[in-house]
């Protein structure tokens, strides 16, 4: 049983951009609110069935239109549909001889209530009748997670239509960047790039950071103005029939790094393109964060931002004060996607063809304190691409964003 993403109120009677529950849309293709699917092994009749709102010709004028009851069976392949409106008269017959019910609880309280109400209902009738009720309650993402974790040949074809879109607004931002401009204006730049290639949405939002601000992980407030010699961190990602793209690129306002910051950048770049390089059907994302902090301390120890044996800095830890986050995360629907990473404690999951994740290494010296020389602070570096698993080896979805130090500088040179 899976139901609608619910629809928010952002103040009074103005709603927030409604974006569908990933497992719904990824099932049916159904992206309304107020909708509920009904998967079903032992009803006589029917096995799929959809719960929709109805047409309604006066809510629709202000709303648009809606699918309707009558259309839904037709349009996304279910046996039969009702009116959201029946669900609760409806659904204890689902139920009834059924002995596992598939559905998450606790983040709806009123549809929480609608199915244990159905559950009771479904006992009484088992006293009066001897029919048999769900004893056993699974959270679908036992089942869910796994199935999408595999991405079809459909839907590699939908995260390569949202890569690409995302990699033409990275390169509009890069080309149009220059000194005095705020860090908004490079995020209306990717909105518009992203609407006008038919993307509905940021799949997250959009990371503007320059000069110390590239040193936040998560900034999003985009609102400084970008200064001369200041290095620009932009992480963004457009969202292309609910599937998601993950982009990070770093260059200089200017259109040329400075020594110090060239330094760092290609520090990061040999990890990304190391790690990227050792991705093969087999590997686990803990060997591949493994590999790009390797090549991470090896440049850290020459530049003088930490001194030590490699593997002493990797067992202590202490490289994580210019590098505190993970390598990857998994990616399709979701920007961070649904997975394990692993199976079972201490066993960690092997890659395998058609899972798709980011990599995405990165530094940050922090502006103040005594942890770098004077010329690294206030530098902030994160290169992430897209990256999908093959039968061989690995696609880069993302590659069209330049990344080279030379190339950068030519994508910023307009």
């Amino acid at each position: 049983m899976f139901r609608s993403a619910p629809e928010l109120l952002r103040n009074n009677d103005t709603e927030h951009d409604y974006r569908q529950d990933s497992d719904l849309y990824y099932l049916t293709g159904l992206d309304e609110p107020q909708s509920v699917l009904v998967l079903s092994g032992v009803h006589p009749d029917h096995r799929s069935i959809l719960f929709v709102r109805p047409r309604n010709p006066d809510r629709e004028i202000w709303d648009g239109a809606r699918v309707g009851v009558d259309e839904a069976p037709q349009r996304f392949g279910v046996d039969i549909a009702w009116s959201i409106e029946e669900l609760g008269a409806k659904l204890p017959d689902f139920l009834q001889n059924a002995q596992r019910l598939i559905v998450r609880l606790g983040s709806q309280p009123a549809h929480d209530n609608a199915i244990f109400r159905a559950l009771e209902e479904v006992r009484g009738r088992a006293r009066r009748q001897g029919y048999v009720w769900p004893t056993e309650l699974i959270d679908p993402t036992v089942v869910i997670d796994e199935m999408r974790m595999i991405k079809e040949p459909c839907e590699v074809e939908l995260l390569r239509q949202a890569s690409r879109i995302t990699c033409e607004g990275h390169l509009r931002a890069m080309k149009a960047c220059k000194p005095g401009m705020h860090e908004y204006e490079l995020e209306a730049i990717l909105s518009h790039a992203y609407r006008s290639r038919g993307a509905a949405r940021h799949s997250f939002l959009p990371i503007v950071g320059s000069g110390p601000n590239a040193t936040t992980l998560h900034y999003v407030h985009n609102n400084r103005v970008i200064q001369d010699g200041d290095l620009v961190l932009v992480d963004s990602g457009a969202e292309y029939e609910l599937y998601a793209a993950d982009v990070t690129r770093t260059f200089p306002a200017n259109g040329k790094f400075t020594p110090a910051q060239r330094r760092i950048y290609e520090i990061v770049l040999a990890a990304q393109q190391a790690t990227i390089a050792a991705t093969r059907p087999g590997v686990t994302i803990d060997e591949l964060h493994k590999k790009t902090c390797e090549v991470l301390i090896d440049g850290l120890v020459d530049c003088g931002l930490l001194a030590g044996d490699r593997a002493e800095i990797l067992e202590t830890g202490s490289y994580k004060r210019f590098y505190p986050h993970r390598t990857s995360h998994w990616l399709g629907m979701d920007v961070h996607d649904v997975g394990r990473y692993y199976l079972k404690p201490g066993e960690q999951r092997a890659l395998g063809a058609g899972m798709c994740f980011t990599i995405e290494p990165g530094l940050y010296i922090p502006v103040t304190g005594d942890l770098a020389r004077e010329e690294y602070r206030g530098i902030g570096v994160r290169i992430e691409d897209d990256v999908l698993v093959t039968d061989s080896g690995f696609e880069v979805l993302t590659s069209d964003v330049p990344k080279s130090v030379a190339e950068v500088e030519a994508a910023c040179s307009g």
